[in-house]
């Protein structure tokens, strides 16, 4: 390894067992930092702050709630829940959303919320978002590929480079007389490039708090508990958890059975252990899937429906801790 310049500061005691965090100044090259595979990105940033903060900071200015909606694992319906609540918080007219898709590889947002065949335009103030309700906008690269079953095949600097054009180059309508109430953020699995550029990019602005999405069992719960990690060491705050897929119910006679079995309590006991928010559970319905698959609110279709009236729950939850937090 190249030799660096030592920078000022001490590393902390417990750096050989634990990460420093991404916004330690001796982040990729603290002794507890051997053998992380985001070493590299972390140890390689430009010294001194990134030009296009104060940009990304001016361009969110008016933006009220910055959600992260984050998950260990892939397949637990994080980009699930993060269009249901969109279409949840769009539903009062009054509130302007906008969602950002910065899971690169795999961007399914625009066809859960019915606008996968839309094309992105510029002008004079950047890119536009695609907006599916007069107060919804999104922006993903799915509205940037040849067709939907292009795969992006990026390494991570071209993908951090896209995250930080979402969000100094977007134009959500956020000048002088215009707020958007909330914007949030679809992620991919993990604590990797994507979490890192995003957490770094909206250090000038902000970040309201995190939500996490896990299923009941313990194989999600053990990646749960690592993002929940990423996020004490990132200094970002969590709003809490969400059960997901917490059991199904029959449409017929919404009689209720458990698909992942909680071997170690589910999400419950890990909240109880972590010091942290449970927001609620949402039990499997195949109207869910239906109404990704078409494009719409499933809330709207199926409000009388277990399921819905647990979403409803869960997002007066987040607004309520997200109004206290103001």
């Amino acid at each position: 390894m190249t030799d660096v310049a030592e920078p000022q500061g001490t590393v902390p005691e417990d750096a050989n067992d634990h990460c420093v965090g991404p916004e330690h100044e001796l982040a990729g090259r603290a002794s507890g930092c051997e053998g992380c595979p985001n070493q590299e990105i972390c140890s390689t940033q430009a010294s001194g702050p990134d030009p296009d903060l104060p940009i990304v900071a001016e361009r969110l200015r008016n933006v009220r709630h910055k959600i992260l909606i984050l998950s260990g694992k892939g397949g637990v319906g994080k980009s699930t829940f993060t269009g249901q609540l969109a279409f949840a918080l769009a539903g009062d007219e009054e509130k302007e959303i906008g969602v950002v898709d910065i899971d690169i590889c795999g961007p399914s947002l625009p066809r859960i919320m019915g606008c996968e065949r839309e094309e992105i335009h510029r002008s004079a103030a950047g890119w536009s978002p695609i907006y599916v309700q007069d107060n919804l906008g999104l922006m993903s690269i799915g509205f940037m590929l040849p067709d939907e079953d292009s795969a992006v095949i990026w390494r991570g600097p071209k993908k951090n480079g896209l995250i930080k054009q979402f969000l100094k180059d977007v134009d959500w309508g956020t000048g002088t007389d215009n707020t958007l109430d909330y914007m949030l953020f679809d992620t991919p699995p993990g604590t990797s490039d994507e979490h890192l550029s995003v957490v770094q990019l909206l250090r000038g602005s902000g970040i309201s708090g995190a939500v996490i999405v896990t299923t009941p069992q313990e194989v999600a719960l053990q990646d749960v508990r690592k993002e929940i990690d990423f996020c004490r060491k990132a200094n970002v705050p969590i709003i809490g958890v969400v059960e997901n897929m917490c059991g199904f119910v029959c449409p017929t006679c919404h009689g209720e059975s458990r698909i992942f079995y909680p071997t170690t309590g589910g999400a419950s006991a890990l909240c109880k252990d972590l010091d942290i928010p449970l927001l609620g559970s949402i039990p499997l319905d195949p109207s869910i899937g239906r109404a990704c698959d078409y494009g719409s609110s499933f809330i709207d279709t199926h409000a009388d429906s277990p399921a819905a009236k647990a979403y409803v729950q869960i997002i007066h939850k987040i607004k309520q801790i997200l109004e206290s937090n103001i």
